[in-house]
């Protein structure tokens, strides 16, 4: 069965899929679909268009039968793409940057969240949150964890992705982490969350 999984950054390009753009990337199973500048002005074209919030839903049915996970990868922002992301999407994870402006942030989104189960997507599944780009020698990382953790529970990922040079790197390579230096603390521990969003039930 197929699952498509919302990962909305509170804090990414947006992925608008059609056939005929998929690019096979060096990792096996794993393809991609790049986005490019003319989704900046997407939300004033289809401005008056009927469904424009399931513009994404219906493209991803022309591939759900080749994929059995579609990771969409959507801008820090409640707008026109982020509303079709979640549309789409199965399940839900929110990367959250280990500062204070974030969790503010997060509050919006979930709000967000419930108008979207209410009107579009009843089966948008809350997957959990994922702790990012934490320092553990800074004091604030530590309080914002443990802020989430005590709010949200297991909700949080046990994992969490750390600050790592590495993968900013790896960015600026044109390279996922994992070809880029797999032994990176940054790629071991998306290594780890990959297994604990496997064996975990959530997905």
């Amino acid at each position: 069965m197929l699952k498509v999984i919302c990962i909305f950054p509170v804090r990414g390009p947006f992925l608008i899929l059609t056939s005929v753009i998929i690019i096979a990337t060096k990792i096996p199973h794993l393809d991609l679909i790049p986005a490019d500048q003319d989704l900046i002005g997407i939300e004033i074209e289809l401005i008056n268009v009927e469904g424009r919030e399931k513009i994404l839903r219906k493209l991803l049915r022309q591939v759900e039968n080749q994929y059995e996970f579609i990771l969409i990868d959507c801008p820090p922002s409640l707008g026109f793409l982020t509303l079709n992301a979640l549309v789409a999407a199965d399940f839900l994870i929110v990367p959250l940057q280990c500062e204070f402006f974030a969790m503010e942030g997060l509050g919006h989104l979930l709000q967000t969240v419930k108008l979207i189960r209410a009107r579009w997507n009843p089966t948008l599944t809350f997957a959990g949150i994922l702790l990012t780009m934490f320092d553990a020698r800074n004091l604030l990382s530590h309080r914002v964890s443990e802020d989430v953790r005590n709010h949200f529970g297991k909700k949080v990922f046990n994992t969490v992705i750390p600050r790592n040079v590495r993968l900013s790197e790896s960015q600026s390579h044109g390279l996922p982490i994992i070809l880029y230096d797999v032994k990176s603390r940054g790629a071991l521990s998306y290594m780890e969350l990959a297994r604990e969003i496997m064996t975990n039930g959530r997905i």
